[in-house]
């Protein structure tokens, strides 16, 4: 089964080349192509998705396999925060079944004790090798069919980091906590007022980076928990990277179903953005 999907990912990459994009603008035109989306992907094109994972047995498997079959070459890093359940055997599994895959580079690594996602994140991007790095978390909650079209603004030359906002367009959305859009909402409005960025998503999973971009940034990164997300936004906007916003779906989670942010971390993102925005200011 691993080899019929590497086999038909590596055949749908070609959708995405230079050659199957000169055919296609030929028949359609430049002006077709961008309003569709279309667009040629470097051969020699790599993208490294970092993906922590604590306790993500559930979903792990699944989760994986979206990645995997999204057409372009990859280095899918994993980076296990000490999971407690089968979430290390998934992992070994992944890796053996994925071994020599010429479209999906799959790295593992593991911390001893359970750190928290930020320090998971700055574990995956020492590790990241690729042209560009995006945050993949290891439930189900943001589709990485998303990724080529995220991957245009940086691609095009625009943008050296591109957020995909849940706020933004009009993607499909899972309707869940009122307070929790509230939250997220207000805690990006606090964050563009010391960053002076207009955000409408500084929380979203979703963050492309080119690979100098963030491991630019990475020697400053000391959140360990959900505190990454304010202060990588502080770093974005204190270094002048160009920023790009956009759209995508959402199926967010409920805390039965595995949901671990909570009302703490949303008070821990408020310290963090005075701490970046003022305190942290050179």
């Amino acid at each position: 089964m691993a080899e019929f999907e590497q086999n038909r990912t590596a055949a749908d990459a070609a959708c995405w080349s230079g050659e199957w994009y000169e055919q296609v603008r030929a028949i359609l035109g430049e002006s077709a192509c961008r309003a569709l989306g279309l667009f040629a992907i470097p051969e020699d094109f790599v993208l490294s998705v970092v993906i922590p994972v604590y306790n993500e047995e559930r979903t792990l498997a699944r989760l994986f396999q979206t990645v995997a079959e999204v057409p372009i070459r990859k280095e899918i890093i994993l980076v296990d925060d000490c999971s407690s359940d089968g979430s290390a055997a998934i992992l070994r599994q992944i890796c053996e079944s994925y071994e020599g895959d010429p479209m999906n580079r799959v790295v593992l690594k593991s911390h001893g004790v359970n750190r928290g996602k930020g320090a998971a994140l700055r574990t995956g991007f020492a590790a990241a090798t690729g042209d560009a790095v995006i945050v993949q978390d290891a439930d189900l909650e943001y589709d990485p069919n998303e990724y080529i079209r995220l991957l245009r603004p940086l691609l095009d030359g625009r943008a050296d980091v591109v957020y995909g906002s849940r706020f933004l367009g009009s993607e499909s959305h899972r309707v869940l906590y009122f307070w929790h859009s509230v939250g997220n909402k207000f805690l990006t409005f606090l964050s563009n007022c010391f960053t002076n960025l207009n955000l409408t998503d500084m929380e979203t999973c979703y963050k492309l980076f080119r690979r100098d971009a963030i491991q630019t940034i990475l020697p400053k990164l000391q959140q360990d928990r959900f505190g990454f997300e304010p202060e990588v936004t502080a770093y974005v906007a204190r270094y002048g990277l160009r920023v790009y916003e956009m759209s995508v779906s959402y199926s967010g989670r409920t805390y039965k179903e595995g949901k671990k942010i909570g009302w703490k971390d949303g008070v821990q993102a408020i310290w963090c953005i005075l701490k970046y925005g003022v305190w942290g200011r050179k």
